[in-house]
């Protein structure tokens, strides 16, 4: 049977060349395979494919146009929005871009972590000299809480300094190239020595707020906090509070919770806070992973492979 594909959205913002970009590489790979492309109310389509964040009752719709769909691909790393709708079609195998996008988005983690260790939100403001201080990460002790393609790409790049490595995961088994792994039951235990903790972990009603006010409690005032993941791992309250307390040096956060981060929010007056607005992976960056893993995915299935067995597979029951 000719599987036949729906890519969405069907139609690209011709203004917006990385997004056009998945989309033509999409079509002609699957058509090269022999695939049909065919449109969202076909009813007949066997397969998705999203190039471009859209809303989730769109990929809603499509599935119930289209009965016989047995796999989805999606574009983001992140699928916690998407979750209620994978959970309404237990028949579907969804795939997702996670780990595809580790390496800019790791790379900007390590940018936010040296900018805070060299104190560079406080000398950006500086209008004087100022005094001359600042730390390295050789020697630093580094919390990785996630051990996903994120984690494991951060475990690479701080690898580069001498620094003690703990990763903070779901399972027990260790993590390439850190020193030491552990559950995350066992959080609280490695936080008061750490210098550097960055957050990498998927949004799942459990990681929700796990860095509070007694997390927050637990850090020592020299160390900095770096948040890639997602802003609702962090209470922002209680982040608030600690770095006005200064029981944290500082933080760096490519996410917030609410995101945006509203004008006049107390975080854009924090001196020792760095905020980039969810920037670690743009279109730019990361649409040619994306497209390899789509292409990677569409020779699977072309070389008879079950979409169960497809890159990136989400586990609905875990949340991503």
């Amino acid at each position: 049977m000719t599987q036949k594909i729906v890519v969405l959205p069907v139609q690209t913002d011709r203004d917006n060349t990385p997004y056009e970009h998945a989309h033509e590489t999409t079509v002609t790979t699957a058509e090269s395979h022999g695939f049909s492309i065919v449109e969202p109310n076909d009813g007949e389509a066997t397969a998705m494919i999203v190039v471009q964040m859209i809303n989730s009752a769109v990929i809603e719709d499509t599935l119930a146009a289209n009965p016989k769909i047995t796999w989805v691909q999606l574009p983001y790393a992140g699928v916690e929005t998407f979750l209620p709708v994978a959970r309404k079609y237990p028949g579907v195998t969804f795939t997702s871009a996670k780990g595809t996008y580790a390496p800019p988005v790791a790379e900007h983690a390590l940018a936010l972590t040296l900018a805070l260790l060299r104190h560079l939100p406080e000398r950006i403001r500086a209008t004087s000299w100022g005094a001359t201080y600042g730390s390295t990460l050789n020697g630093a002790n580094v919390v990785i809480v996630g051990g996903g393609g994120i984690g494991e790409e951060l475990v690479r790049l701080f690898s580069t300094w001498d620094t003690s490595i703990t990763v903070v995961r779901r399972r027990s088994e260790p993590l390439d190239g850190a020193d030491h792994t552990i559950t995350a039951e066992r959080l609280d235990e490695v936080l008061p020595a750490a210098d550097v903790v960055v957050i990498a972990a998927a949004a799942t009603p459990e990681t929700k707020h796990m860095f509070g006010a007694d997390q927050f409690e637990l850090m020592n005032d020299r160390a900095v906090l770096v948040n890639i993941a997602r802003g609702s791992l962090i209470d922002t309250d209680a982040l608030v509070a600690a770095l006005a307390e200064r029981k944290i040096r500082s933080a760096g956060l490519d996410v917030t919770d609410p995101e945006p981060l509203p004008d006049g929010h107390p975080l854009w007056e924090e001196p020792n806070c760095i905020i980039t607005p969810h920037t670690a992976d743009t279109p730019d960056m990361v649409i040619p992973l994306l497209n390899e893993r789509i292409v990677r995915n569409l020779y699977a299935l072309a070389a008879g492979k079950t979409p169960d067995t497809l890159e990136g597979l989400v586990d609905v029951d875990a949340g991503y």
